[in-house]
């Protein structure tokens, strides 16, 4: 059976639940519930803390788990990325008071860093060979600064708006860009038949959201010029109708690009064009 961890809590757990639901895994049905068995599809869902997956995958007996490069590079553990899930996105950066001189990489040298991600934020500073000190906080690190216990922070951000309310701005380049995705246990091999299976249905599930159903029909002498403008994965399927003069095409375009498309499409000479939302796939 396929222990897989997710997040209880927090940014990345309605996602994460979502994502595995659409792939046809069971959810718990109480919030208190913290494992699921699903031997259906043999595998033992575990709702555990996002900081504490990465731990459980790297040294414990969890085999997969989902949660953000960020946590996972903070843990230290030997949890492997085994691929990125497409949400969750977040920038890691340094950001101090406004009225602060801190402006640059180098102005952190001998300053107190309030953070989250201690061994993160120690690794990239001592790549940079910046001698600093850090100053581990749980939670509302934005207020450390003006409560006197550091000179400046590092966390996620993402508008920025609860930075500017608390005073600070960011500076310097990114520590790290961050999104959700799914780890796997270095005891767990890259090949496992269990692994496979998961990575196909969750792979699925980023495709039907990136991607739709357009069908459309189109002359006959016109068809290369369709094709042109929606080649589709491998190649669009393409139908005679009744009208022996028009063609019927389905293919696979992104989600982001159809309106133009459309309009593409409707320029060579098709007709009848509609969307279909894809719920699922396997490409």
């Amino acid at each position: 059976m396929l222990r897989i961890a997710v997040p209880n809590k927090g940014m990345l757990s309605e996602p994460a639940w979502n994502m595995l639901a659409e792939a046809g895994y069971r959810l718990r049905t109480n919030p208190r519930q913290l494992v699921v068995q699903d031997p259906d599809n043999d595998i033992e869902l575990f709702y555990l803390r996002p900081l504490d997956i990465a731990v459980y995958v790297g040294s414990g007996t969890i085999d997969v788990g989902i949660t953000g490069e960020d946590l996972l590079r903070n843990s230290g553990t030997k949890a492997l990325e085994h691929m990125p899930l497409g949400f969750g996105a977040s920038t890691f950066r340094f950001a101090a008071p406004n009225d602060s001189p801190i402006s640059r990489l180098e102005d952190i040298e001998g300053k107190r860093v309030a953070t989250t991600f201690d061994r993160l934020v120690q690794d990239y500073l001592a790549e940079h060979s910046i001698h600093a000190q850090t100053i581990h906080l749980d939670g509302a690190v934005e207020s450390s600064v003006q409560l006197g216990v550091a000179d400046l922070i590092a966390d996620v951000v993402s508008t920025g708006t609860t930075l500017r309310n608390a005073g600070l701005r960011v500076f310097g380049e990114p520590l790290m860009h961050s999104e959700a995705c799914l780890i796997r246990s270095p005891r767990l091999a890259d090949d496992d038949p269990r692994l496979v299976v998961l990575s196909r249905r969750l792979q699925g599930v980023l495709t039907a959201h990136q991607y739709v159903l357009m069908d459309y029909d189109i002359p006959v002498d016109k068809v290369s010029a369709a094709v042109a403008v929606t080649p589709g994965f491998e190649s669009p399927t393409i139908s005679p109708l009744h009208d022996k003069q028009w063609n019927a095409v389905r293919v696979m375009v992104p989600k982001s690009k159809v309106n133009q498309l459309m309009d593409d499409l409707y320029e060579v000479g098709a007709r009848g064009i509609i969307v279909t939302a894809l719920q699922a796939s396997r490409m």
